[in-house]
């Protein structure tokens, strides 16, 4: 049975393979849709830096074999400061395992052994594998080189991110889905102004939702500009799946 997680969180309902805009990343992405739809490769490690949609894309495909009944196995290894490495026993029960942010146990030979075992039982169940991180395998720092061989034993893709006109693209779509009109050069304002990291993007689209609806205004750029000079409220973070059907984590990437 998958050890269950502390709390009932869900993924963002924004997280989706529909979502994703691709950019020069649709051999990355078709192969991580098979692996979630349980086909192609058992073990696929993806890398880049951050804001390209690392997280993004291994949390859809949770989501997508999830909603097939398929149990799921998600861990947000940049919070390996709040978890302990015995979580990962038992989770070769999962018929999808994400690994995400495997950079941030790098050196921890507790959680590399744990890890490195977690593989091998995967393996042995014919379980999938999904891993993310911030460079290739042999670049990880890894104190146990057996781990870094199996890491680098699958296909191993780098995502680029995205440019300015495919951000703005994706940027409205999320404004879109949210009932949202966002004009292009409002969208324009906010990359040149504020960030070209999606993830923190979308964290501003939620903040300016809800003072859109509050001030019934459009999102010009004078309102945006005026909203954007007050300090926000509090900080929100994406909310994670977890190890099996209904239990999640949250995280904040």
């Amino acid at each position: 049975m998958i050890r269950q997680l502390p709390l009932g969180l869900r993924f963002p309902p924004d997280i989706s393979f529909e979502t994703f805009v691709n950019g020069t990343n649709a051999e990355a992405l078709a192969a991580i849709q098979a692996c979630a739809r349980g086909a192609g490769e058992g073990l696929i490690f993806v890398w880049g830096a951050a804001g390209v949609g690392k997280s993004h894309l291994l949390q859809a495909a949770c989501r997508l074999a999830d909603s097939a009944g398929r149990r799921v196995a998600y861990i947000p290894l940049r919070e390996a400061g709040s978890l302990a490495p015995a979580l990962l026993e038992g989770l070769e029960a999962a018929e999808l395992v994400a690994l995400d942010d495997v950079q941030r146990v790098a050196g921890d030979a507790a959680w590399e052994q744990a890890l490195f075992g977690l593989f091998n039982r995967c393996r042995e169940r014919n379980s999938r594998l999904l891993v993310s991180a911030d460079g290739p395998p042999d670049r990880l720092a890894l104190g146990l080189a057996d781990l870094a061989t199996r890491l680098g034993s699958g296909p191993s893709y780098r995502l680029e991110g995205l440019d300015d006109d495919q951000r703005l693209v994706a940027l409205r779509h999320a404004a879109m889905r949210r009932g949202l009109e966002l004009p292009s050069e409002t969208g324009r304002y906010l990359l040149h102004r504020h960030s070209r990291d999606l993830r923190l993007l979308f964290d501003l689209l939620e903040r300016l939702d809800q003072a859109s609806l509050a001030a019934q205004r459009k999102l010009t750029i004078p309102f945006v500009r005026e909203v954007l000079s007050q300090p926000a409220a509090g900080t929100a973070g994406f909310t994670h799946h977890a190890a099996g059907r209904g239990d999640s984590i949250r995280g904040h990437n």
